[in-house]
């Protein structure tokens, strides 16, 4: 009896948990989707990659493969979700895993493909919608022909210019762009190597860019600038540059470790020593078509 009570309570507990959880998601929306995998470990890390707290909360059968997600629509998508997960190992009937990443899964994690293209996403399927789309409006034809991340990068070039300038005033309200930015990128405009890397760093962005934002100390603000511009990097080199982008080094920066950042110039404007070494630094990177 004292068992069966317990097991009972434990369910309410469990219950009422995940409705407490999902009652700090904000502007919920509700999906039921199928989610590839085998059993509790592949449970735990399909859950953790997708959960994100007060945004997004998860809950994954092994049983049935089918996945109840409740996510903030303001702030992600259910194609933004499934994309995170697939880039943990697991596929989707929309996004599907990297080879190299299910391949990595423990052997137990390691589900039956279905016979597909694995590690592609329908590109053709995203570019009919992106066709459908402009259809509607010729606003959305020029805005396609624009690349989704220029907001993002003219953002990122703005915080640089005022770190130049030791002006953490601007910097501040420079990062704080960038985050509204990095918020309004359409992720089904980017292509999908692009798309893959965005998933990877986007977290980290978001995280370098609102400690940017939240001091005016243009010293705390370098600290982070540095990982900002290497994750920032890491997508822009798979995005066609019209105008080439440099990526430069100072090895003097970071306590001697060196920094690295983007620049639109050619010429060393170091943006972690300013007027007292400007011209500290070199380009070890150009990125153009």
């Amino acid at each position: 009896m004292k068992k069966s009570i317990s097991k009972g309570l434990l369910t309410i507990i469990v219950s009422l948990t995940f409705v407490l959880c999902n009652a700090q998601i904000k502007n919920e929306k509700k999906e039921i989707v199928k989610i590839y995998g085998n059993c509790g470990m592949c449970k735990s890390t399909i859950e953790k990659t997708a959960n994100v707290k007060n945004h997004v909360l998860i809950n994954w059968n092994k049983e049935t493969k089918m996945a109840s997600i409740s996510y903030d629509s303001l702030k992600t998508s259910k194609d933004e979700i499934l994309k995170r997960i697939a880039l943990a190992g697991y596929d989707s009937d929309t996004f599907l895993a990297p080879n190299d990443t299910y391949s990595s899964l423990p052997g137990c994690c390691q589900y039956e493909r279905a016979e597909k293209t694995i590690a592609k996403m329908d590109e053709t399927k995203i570019q009919m919608e992106t066709e459908d789309h402009s259809m509607h409006s010729e606003k959305m034809n020029k805005t396609q022909e624009k690349n989704p991340l220029s907001e993002v990068f003219n953002a990122y070039f703005a915080i640089k210019d005022a770190l130049v300038k030791t002006d953490g005033n601007t910097a501040s309200a420079k990062a704080s762009e960038l985050i509204s930015a990095m918020n309004e990128v359409r992720m089904e405009t980017l292509k999908m190597d692009v798309h893959m890397v965005w998933m990877k760093v986007l977290e980290n962005l978001k995280e370098d860019a609102e400690h940017i934002a939240d001091t005016k100390d243009a010293s705390h603000q370098r600290d982070h600038f540095n990982s900002l511009s290497k994750s920032l990097y890491e997508v822009m080199k798979l995005s066609k540059q019209k105008i080439p982008t440099y990526y430069q080094f100072c090895p003097m920066a970071n306590n001697g470790k060196g920094a690295n950042w983007l620049s639109k110039e050619e010429t060393i404007k170091n943006p972690y020593y300013g007027s007292k070494m400007l011209n500290c630094g070199k380009t070890v990177d150009t990125l153009k078509e």
